[in-house]
């Protein structure tokens, strides 16, 4: 279980919110909402455990994430607007690359697969400097594939730049993950129907 209290973000002198709270079950999602600087990339951020908050706290199954540390982060996927490729690897050895580095199951094989449900057939092995930018977000989201173990998935943006094949893979496999007694948090511009036991939907900036 997620549970946020009071929470509050203060950048500079402005504060972007205040007493923000929910609680997340398993199987929920949380859809952040609110127009551009009011503090939803920050919000998600604090839930990650990458920002303080001015005020507030964050728990995680009853122990607050800053006792954690390390332990709650390798239970959450956090992708934020960066994608965390790097450009001179091919969209195939950037998946073996990440998925290596945090422990998850992976072969070329399965990384291929991945690319391929995407709709990355036949880029698998371009360098991703020359993928479109719907492209390489196509490859960061493949990560979502091998990250079934991480029980909280924090998204920012996740549809940004798709065509409507893929927001429909990608909207189907965060509901294979909800499904499975995950949580996940997310942000988008886009009407995506995403279905769940416990639906919330936060606007922050009112």
């Amino acid at each position: 279980m997620l549970l946020a209290n009071g929470l509050e973000c203060v950048r500079g002198e402005r504060r972007l919110f205040r007493d923000v709270g929910f609680e997340l079950d398993p199987g929920a999602l949380l859809h952040v909402q609110g127009r551009n600087g009011s503090g939803k990339t920050s919000l998600l951020r604090m839930i990650c455990g990458l920002l303080a908050p001015a005020a507030g706290d964050i728990q995680w199954n009853g122990t607050d994430i800053r006792t954690l540390a390390e332990s709650y982060r390798g239970e959450l996927f956090y992708l934020g607007h960066q994608n965390a490729i790097k450009d001179d690897l091919t969209a195939t050895e950037n998946l073996l690359v990440s998925e290596t580095l945090a422990e998850a199951p992976v072969t070329r094989a399965s990384a291929r697969d991945s690319l391929d449900r995407l709709g990355l057939k036949g880029y698998e092995d371009l360098p991703t400097r020359v993928l479109s930018q719907g492209q390489k977000r196509r490859v960061a989201l493949a990560r979502l594939l091998f990250r079934e173990r991480s029980r909280l998935w924090v998204l920012d943006e996740p549809f940004v730049a798709l065509d409507p094949h893929a927001v429909r893979e990608v909207a189907g496999i965060i509901a294979d993950q909800l499904g499975g007694g995950g949580i996940v948090i997310y942000t988008t511009h886009q009407d995506v129907d995403l279905a769940a036991h416990q639906r919330i939907e936060l606007r922050l900036g009112k």
